[in-house]
Parts: C-alpha cells; structure tokens; sequence
C-alpha cells in the first residue's frame, strides 16, 4: 500500500515538473515573440526591406572643359555597350556559342571573349557582363537586325570621355582612365565598375569639380538578388564646366606650324599670365587612353625618340642658351659692372687659365656694347661680364625672372630647370665651382636648364614693366573666375629693361640682327625676340681645328636645340612667346620664323580684348620712365 502511495506522489512532482516545464517555454516563446514583433518589430521590418530595396549609385555625367571662347575641348558622347546574360544564352548553345556568333558582326578578340567566359564563371547567371563598349550606331544597328539569333544580348546607353580635337591640345587635357587600386579614397563613386578619373592634365587638376555628384537607383530584388522593379530614381548633378584661357584655334595653328618637328611653343598674355597656347609636338589621342590602348598604338608612343608623351613645355629643360643673355645683361646693369655703351672688344676667342672660350661668330664681332652684343649674339661680350659678375649674382637675378625654381602653375608635373650657384654644385655634384662654368653660364649653356614654359614667363617679365606674372591655364571654374591676383613688382630698373627690350627688338629688325630674316613687315604687329643656339654635344679641339661639324652632318640627337623668345607688337607689347625645337640646329634659322608666324597670328586673330585702366601703364611705368642705378655711372664708351 505504501509502495503504491509513493509512485503516485512521485508521477504526481514529475507532471507538476514537466507542466512548469512548459509553462515556462511557452511562456518565453511569446516573450520572444512579444521582443521580435513589438518591441524590435521596426528595426526588424526596415532590415527586411533593406533585403528587399538594393540602392545602386549612379555615375554623373562629368563636366566639360572648354577654351576661351567656350568651344569644347573634351566633352562626353553616347557609349553603347554589349551586354550578355548568361542564363538567357542557355537555350541557344551556351555562352561561347552567342559571343562566336556575336563576334561575327562586331569585332571581339579572343581575349575579350575569354574574359567574358572567366567572368561568367564568377558571377551569378542573370548578371549582365559587358562583353565590348564604344560600339559606333552602325554596328549597334547591326546587332538588332540580328538579336532573333543573339539571345542574352543586350545593348546599353551610357557616356564616355571624348575630346573633339584629338591630339590638339592633348598635353594639356590630360586623359581619364579607370579607378586604381592607389586611387581609392573612399568616395563610393570610385568603386562603381567602369568609372573613370582624370589621370593627367587639367583633367586630373579639377577632376574633383568635373566629376559631379552621384545620383541614386532604388530597386527591388529577390532574394537571389535579381532587380524585379525600379522604385525610385534620383539623377546626381553633372561635374561643373571648367573654362580654359586657351584659344584652341590659335593652338591648332601652332600645332600645324610646328609640323613634324620635335618642339615646344607658349603663348603667354604678358599682363596677365594667360596661356593662349601651350604646345608639345609630337602628340597623342587621349581618346585612345579613354577607350582602350591597343599594343600598337601603345608601342608606337612608347617607342618614338621624340617623346610624344612628354609635355615638354612643362617638363622638357633645355640649355636656354643665348636667350638667357637678357637676364645676364641685367644682372650686369643692376650690380653696376658695365655701362650700357660701355664695349668689349670680341676677336672670336677668350682665355681663361688654360682654357679657350670661342664666339659662335669665329673671326669675331669687334667692339660690342651691350646692345650690340644682344642684337648680334656676342658670346665674348657675355663671357665677359659673366666673369666680372660671378655666377651667385647671375642666379640671383635669374630666379627674379622665374628660372631655376617651380612654376606655380595649375598642371601637374612642372619641372623647375637649374640655375646653379657654388652651394648648387656643392651639394648636388660634391666638387667645388670652377670660374670657366660661370663663363658658360653666361651664354645659357653648361649646367643652366630651363623649360619653355619658364622662357616664356622671362620673356612677359622684361617686357611688361618688370611685373612677376605668374602663367596659368584656368579662367572659371562652374562659372566663377578662378583666378585674382596682383603680379608684384621686380626689383629692376625700368631703364635697364628698356635696354634690353629695345635690343631684342633690333635682333629680329635691325640689319644685323640676328633674325633679321624673320622681321614681320606689319609695321603695327613687328616682334621683337632673341635666338637661342644650345650646343648638346662637345666639340674637341682636333674638330674645331679642322671643320666643325654642320648640324646636318650629325645624327639629329647631337644636333644643337634651336631656341627663340619673342614678344609683340613691340611699341605695346602684349604678347610673349618662346619656341623650343629639339635638335632642330640654329635658333635663327629653326625657331624664330616659328615665333614670328605664331606672333602674327595671335595679333591677327586679337585674341585679348583692350587692357582695363588700372593695368595699363602710365609713362613712369613704362621703362625707362624712371632713372636708372646707371645714370650716375660714366656713360663714355670704352673698351673691356
């Protein structure tokens, strides 16, 4: 009886267990579900939605560049793109079997084709694949008339980069490409597939400006991720237009001008720093960058001894050569070592040590002043005050007129040349400075490097009134100016730069000047200038001896740089210019006719309007309106 007692209590403390038991889990089970779907039940229903709604962001459409007069320089067009599905080519043989067939009416290489197929592979069947873009209306027409037999072929409407003149201007535009690794910054529109930045050039400078604002897509998806409806569609707002100081027609006559050459040419504003044109021949299509290189096209520029993906007016440095001589005279004139009528005697050679300077004239020039010895080139006039002057002055008076430091320019890349100083060549060469380098350094040869773009800034320098004008390439940015400074003033007499200007302009129209030959015979546009010669190769004594080599003897990478500076018209100078022609031999003969057609058709074309008021100056501006650290000096000519 007890033993039946005592099952029934203990059956009787189980169920009561058990009825706890499921109590207590029924009773968790609704406070879990009381959790879910009332308090977290709105987290819970946006994160189902988050599921459902995928945001895609859309690229804008980047803004375009356009030069001075608001003509396109690189703008966007159509791009039609083929796309591939692959779940909807299964029906037709696969894949491999519609590319074949597509690939019969536009043109797919091998290689693409088996990026399509290894992409395939990585990715869900209904995403598309871009399989060839930039396709022209005629083959997009094509493969509709044929898409009965194309399943999984779509085509699709997007922009791309195009620049309407081609290789004009190229330099200068830079090119865009696709996002790098090194690029990311983590603006999300870096990371969308296919977009491009601005990789060189003003395209790389404002890319930030040009590439806009990204718009947003809001799509319904399964849960395999397959878009079934567009929700809501928000465009982004297109980059902003960037205006260009240049005039693209006066930059196609410089680049047609130049021809075959291997050369470099600016124009420059003189008042205001604007570049009109910046030319580097030979080019490239940056179009080809946008659209994909092929190796031929990439091999022919890589491969070309003239470097047509170098902007060598902003990065090419070249001996200046006898165009540096302007600087040297004034650095004379300013330390008070020679007088303007002042002469040295020029026989063709001078001696220093044991060493022998020679003219570029061999039997000599005579009796040279100053300008005598800038409108006939004299390099013993120059080698001589050179070595009066030392070479610490020179250099000072160099860096005044913009040589031998960085242009602050709005490109990428500009290269600072070199003006050496004793300090220079201790701490770059480890030797001390020898006296004969600061004769060489007086014609602009030996360790003196400059680039066009710089020649030209000296060149606005001398003749605007001693103004430090500073180049640039950008007028607006989205409508606003995007410059506004005032140039300081050099602290150089405006008489000495009446003495310099004054010999430049009877090097290209006085008998015996130098680019006599070159004069413009307008009498309101004539030019004045100086030709530059700069020797790349070293004549020994055994060949100067006998016969020194004609430039056209030589292979063309030893013959001598032809150089010349120029500004016009000279009674109101507004416009500068500096031509580089590599290897292309006498400054006189090479680069000065370059110059005086530039000159005269930017003069023609009166690209700048009048000056306002407070630019223009009054006579005590102009040079020679105030008195010289000369006057006071002897002016009665003699010998050195």
């Amino acid at each position: 009886m007890n033993r039946d007692t005592d099952r029934a209590k203990l059956f009787g403390r189980r169920a009561a267990f058990l009825g706890v038991a499921k109590l207590a889990l029924l009773g968790g089970l609704a406070g879990r579900m009381y959790y879910l779907q009332i308090i977290e039940g709105s987290r819970y229903a946006t994160l189902a939605d988050e599921n459902r709604i995928n945001i895609r962001l859309l690229p804008p459409p980047r803004g375009r560049i356009l030069d001075r007069f608001g003509k396109p320089l690189a703008d966007n067009e159509i791009n039609y793109r083929v796309l591939i599905v692959a779940e909807d080519t299964e029906k037709a043989g696969g894949m491999k079997a519609t590319l074949e067939r597509l690939s019969q009416i536009v043109d797919i290489s091998p290689k693409d084709i088996q990026r399509v197929l290894r992409d395939a592979r990585r990715r869900r069947s209904f995403v598309p694949i871009k399989v060839v873009e930039n396709l022209t209306w005629e083959e997009v027409a094509s493969i509709q008339v044929n898409s009965p037999d194309l399943p999984g072929i779509d085509i699709d409407v997007g922009q791309s980069r195009n620049y309407p003149n081609g290789e004009t201007l190229a330099h200068v535009l830079g090119y865009v490409a696709q996002v790098s690794e090194t690029d990311l910054t983590g603006d999300p529109l870096l990371e969308l597939p296919g977009f491009r930045i601005g990789k060189a050039g003003v395209e790389k400078v404002h890319d930030l400006a040009l590439r806009g604002a990204g718009g947003t897509s809001q799509v319904e998806v399964n849960a395999l991720g397959r878009i079934k409806r567009e929700l809501e569609r928000k465009e982004g707002e297109p980059g902003v237009e960037v205006e260009l100081t240049i005039d693209v027609e006066l930059q196609k006559f410089v680049e047609q001008r130049v021809g075959e050459e291997s050369a470099a040419v600016v124009v420059l504003d003189i008042h205001t720093g604007e570049i009109l044109a910046m030319s580097s021949q030979p080019g490239f299509d940056p179009n080809a960058f946008n659209k994909g290189l092929t190796t031929t096209y990439w091999r022919s520029l890589v491969n070309n001894e003239k470097s047509p993906l170098i902007n060598k007016a902003l990065v090419g440095q070249y001996p200046p050569g006898s165009t540096f001589k302007m600087v040297v005279a004034l650095a004379a004139l300013e330390a008070g070592i020679i007088a303007p009528d002042q002469t040295v005697f020029c026989n063709g050679v001078t001696e220093l040590g044991n060493a022998r300077f020679h003219c570029w004239k061999k039997w000599g020039h005579g009796h040279m002043d100053m300008h005598e010895a800038i409108e006939q080139s004299c390099d013993i006039y120059f080698y001589e005050i050179a070595k009066r002057l030392g070479i610490d002055r020179i250099a000072e008076m160099s860096r005044r007129f913009g040589l031998g430091e960085p242009v602050d320019i709005d490109l990428p890349g500009a290269r600072s040349g070199v003006i050496p100083t004793r300090d220079w060549k201790a701490a770059t060469i480890g030797q001390p400075w020898q006296k004969g380098e600061t004769l060489i350094a007086g014609i602009g040869q030996g360790y003196v490097l400059t680039t066009p773009l710089q020649l030209a800034v000296m060149t606005a320098r001398l003749v605007n009134g001693g103004m430090a004008v500073q180049p640039h390439l950008t007028r607006t940015i989205g409508g606003k100016p995007a410059h506004a400074y005032e140039p300081a003033r050099i602290d150089v007499s405006p008489r000495s730069l009446k003495l310099v200007a004054d010999a430049m302009a009877a090097v290209v129209n006085s008998p015996k000047g130098t680019a006599k030959s070159s004069r413009i015979e307008d009498e309101t546009m004539k030019m004045g200038g100086k030709t530059g010669t700069a020797q790349v190769r070293r004549i020994s004594k055994s060949e100067r001896d006998t016969r020194v080599l004609k430039n056209e003897e030589l292979e063309w990478r030893e013959r001598d740089h032809a150089l010349f500076v120029g500004y016009a018209p000279v009674g109101a100078p507004r416009y500068a210019v500096s031509v580089v022609v590599e290897h292309g031999g006498s400054g006189s003969a090479a680069a000065a006719p370059i110059a005086r057609d530039v000159l005269e058709e930017v003069q023609r074309r009166s690209i700048l309007p009048p000056l306002p008021p407070k630019t223009v100056a009054s006579d005590k501006d102009q040079p020679g309106g105030e008195d010289s650290p000369l006057q006071a000096a002897s002016l009665t000519g003699r010998s050195l």
